[in-house]
C-alpha cells in the first residue's frame, strides 16, 4: 500500500488440474485443483471442466472433489457455472465436497445455497464426509 491506496490482488488466469489419489479412507479419489480467478471470462470454462471431472469420476467409481485453495476470485457468474455443473449432483441427491475456499469464496457459495455443493474447511473432513457416504458392505460368509 502506497500512498493511501489499497493494493488490489492481482488477477491469475484460471487453471484447472485433476489429480486421481488412493485414500484408505474412501478409496480412489479424483482431485480437480483451481487455481487463478474464476469470472465472467472463464465461467464457462470453468463449469464445463467441472461437469466433465465429476462425469468421468463416476463413470471410473471415484469420488470427485473440487480444491479451491488457491481460488483468488468468484463473480456470481462463477458460483451460477458452479451450480450448472454440479445439477446432476443434486438432482440424485449427492454433493460435491468443496475444500478450502477463501472467505469470501466460501460466503458466496454459503449464501447462493448451491445444493449440489458441499463446502469442507480441510481435505480431511471431506474425506471424513465421503467415509460416512461409503456403502456397507458385509464380510464375505456373514449374514445380516
Amino acid at each position: 500500500m502506497e500512498n493511501g491506496q489499497l493494493s488490489h490482488p492481482r488477477t491469475a488466469a484460471l487453471c484447472l488440474k485433476a489429480v486421481r489419489e488412493r485414500r484408505p479412507e474412501v478409496g480412489l479419489i479424483s482431485v480437480l485443483k483451481a487455481r487463478g480467478t474464476v469470472d465472467a471470462s472463464n465461467a464457462p470454462e470453468f463449469s464445463a471442466a467441472l461437469a466433465e471431472h465429476v462425469e468421468r469420476a463416476d463413470i471410473a467409481g471415484e469420488h470427485a472433489v473440487l480444491d479451491m485453495t488457491e481460488v483468488y476470485l468468484a463473480s456470481a457468474v462463477a458460483v451460477r457455472s458452479l451450480d450448472r455443473a454440479t445439477g446432476n449432483l443434486a438432482f440424485s441427491g449427492r454433493s460435491l465436497p468443496v475444500v478450502q475456499p477463501r472467505p469470501h469464496v466460501r460466503e458466496m457459495l454459503r449464501l447462493a445455497g448451491l445444493q449440489g455443493v458441499r463446502v469442507h474447511a480441510t481435505m480431511a473432513s471431506a474425506l471424513h464426509a465421503l467415509e460416512d457416504r461409503r456403502p456397507v458392505r458385509p464380510e464375505p460368509g456373514v449374514r445380516r
